[in-house]
């Protein structure tokens, strides 16, 4: 199985009761259809799947499944603390019809854990696993960062196809391309390193802004895939700084409140994170203003 290309980090609208809205995350998923992304992350971070019930986590996987286009590569959300509990939700989201599962590390107990703590781990998952399994290192959330010695180890399993990185360290992605089998692939989770992670041997990227801006990052990724190298280097330097203010210094409410502006089904996190203030969002609107006018300029 290649992971090759952008891949959203999906977010889940919600009602204004609160409740997970299936009809606007399938509107989403119809206009993702007619982009040039390679598939979809289902119950990610951005998805803020931590946040909801487990039959609402089945309601969403079932959802995405119904209306994604055909070719469209399917990968479901499925860590948890425990590996039985993780395994669990993998088998489950195979039963679904997906057809990876990204694993993030267990980190609770993170005082205690050691390397060999997630290589026993992730090794327990991907046998009993009936759907490749991808890593997933994302310590901005979890405090633990998966290091190039356990990835290399781990990359050796046959049902482990990848990792997505989250860490920003385009060192550490070329570290692990160039020690891990071919077969294993490397997805960057940084909107702001993706040109230099593709560079480096990256086979595509999970990303949250791509929820906002798909057909900016599926055009960076075929301008590296063509050898548009200058081009895809201005057009990184545009994405990394709107991922700055979008992103990085807003979280999930920002992702979706710029997802309303484009006319996505955004709308508002679930407590408790909150939702944006009228001078960020006057930030977020004014940035993508200037977005626009910079693209259509070009």
């Amino acid at each position: 199985m290649e992971f090759r290309g952008i891949f959203p980090a999906l977010t889940t609208p919600f009602e204004a009761d609160g409740w997970v809205s299936l009809g606007r995350l399938k509107e989403n998923i119809r206009r993702y259809n007619k982009t040039g992304l390679a598939g979809y992350l289902v119950l990610g971070s951005t998805g803020e799947a931590v946040m909801l019930l487990r039959a609402e986590e089945d309601a969403v996987l079932a959802a995405v499944k119904e209306v994604a286009a055909p070719g469209k590569l399917l990968i479901a959300g499925t860590g948890a603390e425990s590996t039985a509990e993780t395994i669990a939700r993998t088998k489950r989201a195979a039963v679904l019809g997906y057809q990876a599962a990204l694993v993030k590390t267990p980190y609770y107990y993170k005082p205690v854990y050691r390397a060999e703590t997630y290589i026993r781990h992730y090794r327990a998952v991907a046998d009993a696993s009936p759907i490749p399994v991808l890593l997933y290192s994302v310590p901005a959330f979890t405090g633990v960062t998966l290091e190039s010695p356990e990835i290399l180890k781990l990359a050796e399993h046959p049902n482990i196809a990848g990792i997505k990185d989250s860490s920003g360290s385009v060192q550490r992605v070329g570290e692990v391309v160039s020690g891990a089998p071919a077969s294993f692939q490397v997805l960057t989770g940084g909107a702001a390193v993706v040109y230099p992670a593709l560079a480096v041997g990256a086979s595509g990227a999970i990303l949250a802004l791509a929820s906002a801006l798909p057909e900016k990052f599926v055009e960076l990724y075929e301008l590296v895939q063509q050898g548009k190298h200058e081009q895809a280097k201005g057009l990184q330097l545009s994405l990394a700084n709107t991922s700055k203010c979008i992103v990085s210094e807003n979280g999930i409410a920002g992702v979706k409140y710029a997802m309303d502006l484009r006319g996505y089904n955004g709308g508002v996190p679930r407590l408790p994170l909150l939702p944006l203030t009228e001078e960020k969002k006057q930030q977020i609107a004014a940035l993508l203003t200037l977005h626009e006018t910079s693209a259509a300029r070009v």
